[in-house]
């Protein structure tokens, strides 16, 4: 028997868990503040509309997709972000994204990457001031409460100054090193803001983004096909390049495990209103998603990438689906007399 759109909507926010404790681990309190935050703008925005709109606010309100929604928008960015950075893309990503398309199952583009994608564009100072590793904050210790006056009231802690919470990330840190002729090697070991694979602390917030999204394809409630090709066309792209030049492109490892990689390939692209509905079609848009954030990453303006590829190959779902479809049982097959 299928799950309800509820149960699967509760089995992606369960999913998200490894990741988020990884996330607060490692930078502190202030996504779980975001989130909380979010998800009561999205269910007010949702209420307002749906009332509007002359629907039901129950069935629509618990089905879980605000939620879901929400807590994509608050994971993505910046932990110490502003209440009104919240606010705005939350409501942004309900009332137009998803509500002015029909609401869950009309919108064409993701809810919560239309969100991020306008704060991006509209607010880069505050979308870009990322809060560094705990580990890396050596003049205080950034409590609750502490974070809790940052994003509400907008003050600092005495003697704290923002450079001293705040860094840029790990991908656009090498990007920008990178054009200054430096080499990849010799920008990882000088950055502490570096580990292993990726970003410090990013790269187990990513890992527990993984173990999640195995847990999902385990119980069915996405398939392979669409996260497989999308880290299929990232690693293809960063694997010749790589070859190519070790010294001005990173190693495909430090792709996967950076920035909203393994977020966006079991949690966004995943979508089953917004990508093809056919398997080869998933195929497709899953590797071109991968292809366009190594692209972008490397060559565009903006360092990570993730929203913008995926939301382009939302606007490309419809041409797939129209030269890709499904096998209709019973067509196709040789008739034997």
């Amino acid at each position: 028997m299928p799950a309800s759109v509820s149960t699967v909507m509760l089995r992606v926010v369960y999913a998200l868990i490894p990741g988020l404790i990884a996330y607060v681990w490692f930078f502190g309190w202030g996504v779980v503040i975001n989130i909380l935050f979010a998800i009561a703008v999205a269910l007010g925005c949702e209420a307002a509309i749906l009332a509007v709109r002359d629907k039901p606010l129950k069935p629509f309100l618990t089905d879980g997709s605000a939620l879901v929604t929400a807590v994509l928008l608050a994971i993505s960015i910046p932990p110490l972000s502003p209440w009104w950075i919240t606010l705005i893309g939350t409501a942004f990503a309900i009332i137009v994204a998803k509500q002015l398309y029909g609401g869950l199952g009309y919108n064409t583009f993701n809810p919560a990457m239309v969100g991020y994608v306008l704060l991006l564009i509209s607010f880069p100072v505050e979308m870009t001031s990322w809060q560094a590793p705990l580990m890396l904050i050596t003049q205080h210790s950034l409590g609750f409460l502490d974070t809790l006056h940052i994003i509400f009231g907008g003050g600092l802690p005495d003697g704290l100054r923002l450079d001293a919470l705040t860094t840029a990330t790990p991908l656009d840190t090498l990007k920008t090193q990178i054009k200054l002729d430096h080499s990849v090697d010799d920008i990882i070991s000088a950055a502490p803001i570096f580990g292993h694979f990726g970003g410090k602390g990013g790269e187990w917030i990513s890992v527990g983004f993984m173990l999640g999204g195995l847990w999902l394809l385990y119980k069915r409630v996405i398939n392979w096909h669409i996260p497989v090709a999308m880290i299929g066309g990232l690693l293809g792209m960063a694997l010749i390049f790589f070859i190519i030049n070790p010294a001005s492109y990173p190693s495909p490892l430090f792709h996967l495990f950076s920035g909203a990689t393994l977020l966006g390939a079991f949690f966004i692209a995943t979508d089953p209103v917004t990508a093809p509905a056919s398997t080869r079609g998933r195929l497709l848009y899953g590797a071109l998603i991968g292809v366009l954030v190594y692209v972008i990453r490397t060559w565009g303006g903006y360092p990570d990438a993730v929203a913008f590829a995926v939301l382009l190959m939302n606007l490309a779902t419809p041409t797939i689906d129209y030269y890709i479809h499904s096998r209709v049982f019973g067509h196709g097959a040789k008739r034997k007399d």
